[in-house]
């Protein structure tokens, strides 16, 4: 018998300025798969409702609430769950569900906390003493973090966490695979990120002055919020881009190109969900180079680094196709052979202990 599980999220139906979408997706269909049961919590906001991108969701319950009141009410619907999970980042309500979910400890219950940012949180945590969250953190039987290693477990053990695990981004063999080339995605190097203002410089540096620099090649952008920006004519915006659509859009370029935001980048062992979406369809990543990479994909064999946009120039210069592809099907066998949530699932269960196993008896 699995467990019963409450999860506070930013959204599981949609990916709408929510990259932390098909994460949740991946995690809790693989716990689900694994005889657990989810009940997703999520608010009516930042227009993700009216841009849902999962028509069906078999795996969980999904339960929209609007405002405090809605908010509250859903907190203490959960309050039986034998685990209940405040995710980080869901954008509304935010303080007020990490205490609420707190008062739900009971005996013969785990409540964790999952953190989807968890260099930026401790860098809120370390620049503001009186931040309530710091207050909290003992409280919970778990941190689980979406990366961040080491470095990123002892900084939470520090502000005295029981526990710190790290439960990397992975890949669904079943949502992500070889996709078909589409001529509105097709270009030489292609970038799928949302416009977000700890990420913005490093985008201008890997990709838009590496597009300025080679006018006669194209390039692709998806992602919601760069309407109003300025950027070469040889770069085509195809605004946001429905995960349904992503195997497509990582198969119908020459090379998909990953940047981190700034805090993930300095911090390390943070691989993006991008990054195992395009390496399970079978494409050849460039990403802005960080510390822990090797742990997840082999540099120069399953997946290209550089450390400025000179070195994506080179990339792009360098390698022939059939070079390319080769790197793109390594990528996607090393993550099928690594990588994947049900993998994760298992690393979630054993984290979760003996307490886990009692509740679910």
């Amino acid at each position: 018998m699995g467990l019963q599980i409450a999860f506070f999220g930013s959204s599981l139906v949609s990916a709408h300025w929510n990259g932390a979408a098909t994460y949740y997706r991946g995690i809790l269909s693989a716990l689900h798969a694994r005889g657990h049961r989810v009940v997703f919590y999520e608010p009516d906001a930042f227009g993700r409702q009216q841009h849902r991108d999962q028509a069906e969701i078999d795996f969980a319950q999904v339960e929209v609430y609007e405002g405090e009141a809605g908010a509250a009410k859903c907190v203490e619907r959960a309050r039986g769950a034998d685990l209940i999970v405040k995710a980080s980042g869901v954008g509304v309500h935010d303080e007020l569900l990490e205490r609420a979910v707190l008062e739900t400890r009971r005996e013969g219950n785990l409540v964790a906390f999952w953190d989807v940012d968890a260099p930026a949180t401790l860098e809120r945590l370390n620049s503001n003493p009186n931040d309530p969250f710091r207050a909290l953190i003992p409280g919970y039987d778990l941190i689980f973090t979406y990366g961040g290693g080491d470095r990123v477990c002892e900084a939470y053990r520090a502000l005295q966490a029981r526990a710190c695990v790290p439960i990397y981004n992975a890949v669904d063999p079943k949502t992500h695979f070889p996709g078909r080339m589409q001529a509105r995605f097709r270009g030489e190097l292609a970038l799928l990120a949302n416009r977000l203002p700890d990420r913005e410089q490093r985008c201008e540096e890997f990709f838009f002055s590496v597009a300025r620099e080679n006018p006669r090649r194209q390039f692709v952008l998806g992602g919601s919020g760069w309407a109003d920006k300025r950027f070469p004519g040889n770069v085509a915006y195809v605004g946001h881009v429905y995960t349904h659509e992503h195997n497509d859009f990582n198969a119908s370029s020459r090379l998909i190109l990953n940047v981190n935001r700034d805090s993930m980048a300095s911090v390390g062992f943070s691989p993006a969900t991008r990054i195992f979406e395009a390496a399970g369809a079978g494409a050849c990543i460039v990403s802005d180079a960080w510390d822990g990479i090797e742990q997840f994909l082999e540099p120069g064999r399953e997946i290209l680094l550089a450390r400025d946009g000179m070195e994506v120039t080179r990339h792009l210069s360098e390698h022939s196709d059939a070079a390319l592809a080769a790197i793109g099907r390594a990528a996607r066998q090393r993550v099928l052979a690594e990588h994947t949530y049900d993998r994760r699932a298992l690393q979630v269960e054993h984290a979760l202990g003996n307490g886990a196993l009692e509740l679910a008896s």
